[in-house]
């Protein structure tokens, strides 16, 4: 009786536990990265050095973007200068963007609409996967705590009834 009332709630902590888990943490994360996307913003900059050239990795691709020192003015118009990713091979005094916070600092660039989604599924498809571990964990401890606790019980029982058992069947 006891293992059907566990097989049961483990059934209905999976039905609706793990898509209200994931619901709830695809939507925390939407919200969290949504909000960074809005905090972020593009400003104009300007290289302080002649950005170096950038190295082929071992394939020898690159990705045409190095890091080099620019200069750019806060929403509170004090002038900032940073390290930020450019263009290699660009000219000190070139005109570039870099990504800040609202109080000026340079950030990195906010993920992309389609990197939200991507995140926000990933993070939902995890947490009901892992409210399903966890029930299915739980059930298989239930079960070998009322497998043993039968174990034991079998034992006590054939312990009175095995010696009258085997009496009767020499």
């Amino acid at each position: 009786m006891i293992e059907a009332w566990v097989v049961l709630v483990t059934g209905v902590v999976m039905a609706v536990g793990g898509p209200a888990a994931g619901v709830a943490a695809g939507t925390a994360v939407d919200a969290s990265l949504r909000q960074e996307r809005a905090d972020r913003h593009r400003v104009p900059a300007v290289l302080k050095e002649d950005a170096p050239v950038a190295q082929p990795a071992g394939d020898g691709s690159t990705t045409g973007q190095v890091r080099a020192i620019v200069r750019w003015t806060g929403p509170d118009g004090t002038v900032h200068t940073g390290t930020a990713r450019v263009h290699d091979g660009s000219k000190a005094g070139t005109a570039t963007e870099v990504w800040t916070d609202g109080r000026g600092q340079l950030v990195q660039r906010p993920p992309t609409p389609e990197q939200i989604a991507t995140r926000a599924v990933l993070a939902g498809t995890s947490a009901a996967a892992g409210v399903g571990a966890i029930s299915l964990a739980g059930r298989g401890m239930a079960r070998w705590r009322l497998d043993r606790a039968r174990t034991q019980a079998w034992g006590r029982a054939w312990a009175e009834v095995g010696p009258r058992w085997s009496r009767h069947i020499r």
